[in-house]
């Protein structure tokens, strides 16, 4: 690159050639000496630049808090305040002057990974980085002010949203609210807690592997993962920027559709997002309405659904999970559903390249806060309490999912390098191309949600368990949806029943069908399950021993 400013060489900002010297020994390169005065000047009058950066004010969204005053924000204690771990913080945050009245009068929570000003975002993990406030409000967080919904907290999430069980979150485990000691899922735990014990009308979570699906299926809830860059994640805190979804969730099929409504639209920040997709294009809320309060005997008819055949092939499948999913595919056709099986053998392989791929990009973007190369609003804040490497305390703070992470991206990267994660890349597009042929044949494609019921919890995090039985809970679990954050299809988790827990048949839990979609059609996801849930009542539906 060309030197557009060279910088007056200034004592303070002075690189000697001593230093120039041993940063190239430390990367590997040897300098002639006969050039280490030049990098010598070269360098000083970088540095001296970079610290000219530094006096610059930060530029970013700002919060106008007459407009969207922020009241009683405070630290719950005790399992009722929290809801039973639902809740990490609480507070009031409305808008004086809403532009609509779309959630008028709604209660809303927020994922702990999400910003909101002024109000403590741990990202579900504690040390120098679960101390972060932010000063901004996620583009969501704005919308759903304007829409008339009023903030009642932020849901705790998994620790830094590396888990799929619902005990690693530095505020506390948190409690399935149909059995008290099971998990609610992860990451987006509290959210699908807070909703299904009524703390709340409606929530927002974020899914890079499964993160809003998993708590859904869970905890009984309507979760959707939008296609990729519908929702902005302007204001959340980025797992990986190729993966990271933000999206709704309710409990009933509309109110899903309607907060859709509120946050899906491009912002002009995030760059995950196509510049042609305005806030408000298409009215989710109003047409699934109409299609659900419209469609007669039939309204699925026209519509053709495929059973994806290895959606039911992983070991871990539990046999009743399996039956709640099918019998509820079989209801689909009986609104008029065209059904046939699909198969995509490459899904088998999917979650293995998805595991191999995230950590290497994972381990700089989400554990490092830097994600160089993408257009979005970044927060030096938070990064000069991350630092450029994990500190012991900062890796002692992260919990198994996190340090599982850290560990794999720190050892892929020394063993494989760059070579390995571009092969991961290339293989995730030739999934993606499987899926779409798949989508010349149907309009969505069903499968289990999570292949097996909640498991049980561990209070204090599994302190002394150890890595591997802590992680060990939850292989398999996102068999099924990690596959679409790769390649960024829109998912829906609709609870269709209960099954027995495996280790007791008389705990009854909520199980989920996942409805996929091709990319952008969200509104298919969303009229398919809205027709399901209008004919049948899921809490009166069990599959299993005793049913």
């Amino acid at each position: 690159m060309s030197v557009s400013v060279l910088g007056a060489a200034q004592q303070d900002s002075i690189v000697t050639t001593q230093d120039v010297a041993t940063l190239a020994t430390k990367s590997g390169i040897t300098i002639p000496p006969s050039e280490l005065k030049d990098w010598s000047a070269l360098l000083s009058g970088l540095n001296h630049c970079a610290k000219e950066i530094l006096t610059l004010e930060d530029y970013g969204p700002t919060v106008d808090l007459s407009v969207y005053p922020r009241t009683n924000i405070h630290r719950p204690v005790g399992p009722t305040d929290t809801d039973h771990g639902g809740w990490a913080w609480k507070c009031d945050v409305r808008s004086t002057n809403p532009k609509s009245d779309e959630l008028a009068g709604r209660t809303i929570a927020i994922k702990d990974n999400i910003a909101v000003a002024g109000v403590k975002c741990t990202n579900g993990t504690g040390g120098k980085v679960g101390e972060w406030v932010p000063k901004v409000d996620a583009t969501l967080v704005t919308r759903l002010l304007d829409a008339g919904g009023i903030i009642k907290g932020k849901a705790a999430c998994e620790n830094n949203c590396f888990g799929a069980v619902s005990d690693t979150s530095v505020t506390g485990p948190v409690h399935n609210s149909y059995a008290h000691a099971y998990s609610t899922g992860g990451s987006s735990s509290g959210s699908a807690r807070l909703l299904a014990s009524g703390a709340v009308d409606l929530a927002i979570g974020a899914d890079q592997g499964g993160s809003i699906r998993l708590p859904s299926a869970n905890c009984g809830v309507v979760g959707l993962k939008p296609t990729w860059g519908l929702v902005p994640y302007t204001g959340c805190i980025s797992l990986e920027a190729t993966i990271d979804h933000a999206g709704p969730m309710a409990r009933a099929v509309q109110d899903c559709a309607t907060l859709l409504e509120v946050i899906a639209g491009s912002d002009g920040i995030d760059d995950r997002q196509p510049l042609n997709w305005p806030h408000g294009k298409i009215k989710f809320g109003q047409e699934v309405r109409k299609h659900v309060e419209g469609g007669g005997d039939l309204p699925l008819k026209g519509t053709k659904v495929g059973i994806l055949k290895e959606g039911f092939e992983d070991p871990m499948t539990d046999p009743n999970v399996a039956a709640a999913s099918r019998a509820a595919i079989a209801k689909l056709a009986e609104l008029g559903a065209e059904v046939k099986e699909i198969s995509i053998p490459l899904h088998r392989d999917s979650g293995m390249i998805w595991m191999v791929a995230l950590p290497m990009a994972g381990t700089t973007q989400g554990l490092l806060s830097n994600p160089a190369g993408r257009k979005q609003l970044l927060y030096p804040d938070r990064c000069e309490l991350v630092g450029s490497q994990l500190s012991q305390e900062a890796f002692d703070a992260l919990g198994p999912g996190g340090q599982n992470i850290y560990l794999r991206g720190l050892f892929l990267q020394e063993k494989f390098g760059s070579p390995l994660h571009a092969r991961c890349t290339n293989l995730l597009r030739k999934l993606n191309d499987e899926y779409e042929a798949a989508f010349k044949e149907v309009d969505a494609l069903v499968m289990p949600t999570i292949v097996f019921p909640p498991v049980k919890i561990e209070e204090g995090g599994g302190k002394g368990l150890g890595p591997l039985k802590m992680l060990s809970r939850t292989i398999g679990a996102t068999y099924n949806t990690a596959t679409f954050n790769s390649t960024g299809h829109p998912g829906l988790s609709l609870p269709v029943g209960f099954v027995p827990a495996r280790d007791d048949g008389n705990v009854w839990l909520p199980t989920g069908l996942q409805i996929v979609g091709r990319k952008w059609e969200d509104l298919t996801c969303l009229k398919v399950a809205g027709s399901w849930e209008r004919r049948n009542d899921w809490k009166g539906l069990r599959y299993g021993k005793g049913a």
